[in-house]
């Protein structure tokens, strides 16, 4: 295989899985069928392309491949298929004026919504959207739920099963269900945006590609519900969180925490739409998840510089967003606030409290945020220990070379 078909095939794999897969799932109504078809494709493309040369349009090669092998193997067990429960789907014609890409969006929020069904439990929703229609690995999705691969693997299995059993359509809601089913696709975006914002794993901290998917999927969303302020207070999260996108890591390849970073690099025009849609998003009452968690990307982003930050604000936001969701890392990500408001030893209290929290029991932030205030106590060799187990909890290159350097800092 040649070195530039595998590249190829790689950031096709990154871009255009989500598409192909959900054009494969309108020819098959049949998930697992689909995966297979497309995981097909993706393999004949490693040889086609470094005999060939890469295709001017990988993923239109890539999805014209996987839905005319769609297309053989329906023919070939169609007695079969006609006795097994497949995917409804509403026979619409496109209309005159639908482009290709349109078509494709429209494929994607097929697909997110048809795994987001009610049917199933929330998490299973969530787990199942970021294995097909994000095209992350069981392993990345365990990681973004904090649990085991194996016990992820299950979750998958049964919700892919679930969907079959129950003849779940593949099609968008109409507007009036529209309301029970965002939350879960909501949920599914900002996943996969902080996926890619923090990669889990690899060796650059972010990965472009799915940052970009949840923006797309976010703008998408907010043109079928302009009206819903938790999907403005997603949007507008992503827009904010972004924004900082190009002064998160140095010439050097070194991670640069807030009080690190050129504040003049950060993406104004962005900032400024986040703001507005954050404000959207606070009229409703009580704000929602999204919503507050914008508005603490908000006062970071409107602070002229690191000592400017209203961390006291901060904290109030952070007060509200664990009544409205009460996770330990929202709870962790509080217990930093108050270390900034009321100093590192009160903040130190607070993150010892989670300390039997069993979602956080590999969850490297933790150690993380307790060497940093133990840095800052003095207690040098409690510092090392937990700077050297956050070390052993952290799979990404560029934070564990954070952290590494920040154990190197330490004094004697």
């Amino acid at each position: 295989m040649s070195p530039e078909a595998t590249a190829a095939v790689a950031d096709a794999h990154r871009r255009e899985w989500a598409f192909v897969l959900s054009a494969a799932v309108r020819v098959t109504r049949d998930i697992d069928l689909a995966e297979e078809c497309v995981q097909d494709a993706y393999a004949r493309a490693l040889t086609a392309w470094s005999a060939q040369g890469v295709p001017a349009s990988p993923g239109a090669w890539l999805t014209t491949v996987a839905r005319n092998r769609a297309l053989d193997l329906l023919r070939r067990d169609a007695t079969m298929r006609r006795s097994l429960p497949l995917l409804l789907e509403d026979q619409v014609e496109p209309g005159p004026d639908e482009t290709p890409a349109a078509r494709a969006g429209d494929d994607r929020l097929r697909l997110i919504f048809t795994c987001c069904h009610p049917a199933m439990a929330l998490q299973a929703q969530v787990a199942l959207t970021l294995r097909l229609l994000c095209g992350l690995t069981t392993a990345e999705v365990a990681r973004a739920f904090l649990v085991s691969e194996p016990t992820m693997a299950a979750r998958l299995t049964r919700a892919k099963k679930k969907i079959a059993a129950a003849r779940i359509p593949y099609r968008v809601p109409p507007p009036e269900a529209l309301p029970g089913r965002i939350d879960a696709v909501l949920t599914v975006v900002h996943l996969l945006f902080t996926t890619g914002h923090t990669a889990p794993a690899g060796e650059s901290v972010v990965r472009r590609d799915l940052v970009e998917r949840s923006l797309d999927l976010a703008r998408m969303l907010r043109a079928l519900l302009p009206d819903d302020a938790d999907v403005a207070g997603l949007l507008a999260l992503i827009l904010l969180t972004d924004a900082r996108a190009a002064t998160r890591v140095a010439g050097d390849g070194r991670l640069l925490t807030l009080d690190e970073q050129d504040r003049t690099r950060w993406d104004r025009p962005a900032i400024a739409e986040g703001v507005a849609l954050v404000r959207e998003a606070l009229r409703r009452r009580p704000p929602g998840r999204f919503a507050l968690m914008a508005a603490i990307a908000a006062v970071h982003s409107e602070a002229p510089t690191w000592d400017d930050t209203d961390w006291r604000e901060v904290l109030a936001l952070y007060d509200l967003l664990v009544c409205v969701w009460p996770s330990p890392v929202v709870a962790l990500n509080r217990a930093v606030a108050l270390g900034f408001v009321h100093g590192p030893a009160r903040g130190l209290r607070e993150l010892d409290s989670l300390a039997g929290e069993p979602q956080l029991a590999g969850y490297g932030y933790l150690a993380a945020s307790r060497a940093d205030f133990l840095r800052r106590l003095g207690r040098i060799a409690e510092a090392r220990t937990a700077y050297e187990e956050a070390l052993l909890l952290t799979e990404n290159a560029a934070e564990r070379r954070f952290l590494a350097e920040r154990l190197r800092g330490l004094r004697p």
